[in-house]
């Protein structure tokens, strides 16, 4: 590894954004607006409101484009945003060259609540990256959460 090189910086949006037609709201609509019926028709008021609020927040959610955050992969951790990932708090990495995105950097951390953190990386820190994460992580296979990848298809 080259011993200049202390950290690596760049800066990604927060995640992949499609952008939504019209017929992308309708269907979030009439999902909505069954599901409200269905649950007025159980008599469950509560979770009639709570469908009719989660559609709004997820119709503002589509149109919000997404924000800009600083990535950091350094000898001390890893930094996403403002929050920094001690090597301590890892237990391994792996890079997927094979997304369609582009690469990204799964870290798997010990923590229950943050299991696995993705980042989109640059192509051309690649290498470099991998220079500094191989020396105080194992790589371990990783594959983006299920989750993530049916959000990304419904265009999350």
């Amino acid at each position: 590894m080259d011993d200049s090189i202390r950290a690596i910086s760049w800066e990604a949006p927060e995640h992949h954004h499609v952008d939504k037609n019209s017929d992308w709201f309708w269907v979030l609509g009439i999902i909505a607006v069954c599901g409200t019926v269905a649950a007025f028709f159980f008599g469950n008021f509560l979770f009639a409101l709570l469908i009719l609020l989660g559609a709004g927040v997820m119709a503002l959610r589509a149109v919000k484009p997404p924000a800009v955050v600083p990535f950091m992969v350094g000898k001390k951790g890893v930094r996403v945003g403002e929050k920094m990932f001690t090597y301590s708090a890892l237990d391994s990495y792996f890079i997927d060259e094979e997304d369609v995105k582009g690469p990204q950097l799964l870290l798997k951390a010990k923590s229950m609540y943050l299991p696995l953190i993705v980042m989109p990386i640059p192509e051309e820190y690649m290498d470099d990256i991998e220079d500094i994460l191989k020396e105080r992580l194992p790589e371990e296979e990783l594959y983006e959460p299920l989750g993530h990848k049916l959000l990304e298809m419904f265009g999350f």
